[in-house]
């Protein structure tokens, strides 16, 4: 890590993933000279401590940007896409966690163990992908780098922490009220989520596929460079607090050995292999919670098909799959030394 201090603005601050982003500034050692805590006026005023200090949030606006190296941005769409030009007039670089700039041909799409070199190519904003593209690019990308991948099927079991800290409150109180004899409420998610499980709540779109799908598919193939690489994906939201699982197929032009896809992903930074085949043990969301790693295993042969693989996988939606990858995204800004807008201008 370079020696260079940054001036850190955190938008969205007090939510799931910016208190995370917080700690992991911490936890890391991110090179921080100062740092702003900016949210909503509703949550303006809240005491955070940060390095020893107690620092106050601040309500956004025009003149919060100003002195600010990086922006850390964890707030919806619409917010990114109001803040964002002005913090990259004011001098700022932004690394948005929104889905507002992740399709933007102008905008690189990171995930650091895959694609590092876009980095030098920002324009001022970077996004952060999706939750679930990334943990299932870091289980795929090293196998998709040896021998390229034809098609991924993949079958998501997102936690409520993908809702925000308000909807993994709300399954405790569900579940609470279930286990009481009582009729649990919805109020965050569209229908209970304790005890249960639904499709993802995200627009359908003509396809029949919703937005959250969609993401996953063009996402991976913008991350991965591979405008034709078929994906087709199914999200369900179900009644875990913390922690994303995935079922994926990968089919490949030829056999693809079982054994071979272990040593490579036993050997791939961020990625645990957790397989134990007596004891029917593998990755699980409780385990995965808190952790850095994306746990895979249950590597087996695909049976109704030569060339293809079948994997699982747990990882952390609010560290590697949100927040832990924007730091890392940072880190390596800082590294490349191109911690500075390309030029101003910024379409949004």
């Amino acid at each position: 890590m370079s020696e260079k201090k940054v001036r850190v603005a955190i938008l969205g601050a007090t939510g799931a993933v910016g208190t995370e982003l917080i700690a992991l500034l911490q936890e890391r050692q991110f090179p921080v000279a100062s740092l702003k805590l900016l949210a909503s006026p509703r949550s303006a005023g809240r005491k955070i401590s940060f390095g020893g200090e107690s620092l106050t949030v601040e309500p956004v606006e025009e003149k919060s940007f100003q002195g600010i190296d990086l922006v850390l941005a964890s707030a919806g769409g619409s917010t990114s896409k109001k803040w964002a030009e002005v913090a990259v007039k004011a001098g700022a670089v932004t690394i948005d966690n929104s889905s507002a700039f992740r399709m933007d041909p102008d905008v690189p799409l990171i995930v650091p163990e895959i694609n590092p070199e876009a980095a030098s190519q920002h324009q001022g904003i970077i996004a952060n992908p999706n939750c679930t593209t990334i943990l299932m690019g870091m289980a795929v990308y090293p196998l998709h780098r040896i021998q390229p991948i034809d098609r991924i099927i993949v079958a998501t079991y997102q936690s409520a922490s993908g809702a925000g800290a308000r909807a993994m409150e709300e399954v405790k109180i569900q579940s609470r009220a279930i286990l009481e004899g009582k009729e649990p409420q919805a109020e965050i998610l569209p229908y209970p989520l304790a005890f249960n499980l639904f499709p993802h709540n995200s627009p359908l779109g003509e396809n029949g596929y919703c937005q959250e799908e969609m993401k996953m598919v063009n996402e991976t193939r913008k991350i991965f460079n591979a405008p034709q690489l078929r994906v087709s994906a199914t999200c369900i939201r179900v009644p875990v607090l913390r922690a994303h699982s995935e079922a994926i197929n990968l089919e490949f032009n030829a056999p693809f050995p079982v054994q071979k896809a272990r040593e490579i992903l036993s050997a791939t930074p961020g990625v645990r292999l957790v397989e134990d085949w007596q004891k029917n043990y593998f990755p699980m969301p409780i385990e995965a919670s808190g952790q850095d790693d994306v746990f895979v295993g249950r590597i087996r042969q695909d049976i109704s098909h030569p060339n293809c693989l079948e994997l699982w996988l747990s990882g952390d939606q609010i560290r590697k799959g949100a927040a832990l990858n924007a730091i890392q995204i940072a880190e390596l800004l800082v590294e490349k030394n191109c911690l500075k807008p390309q030029r101003i201008a910024v379409s949004v």
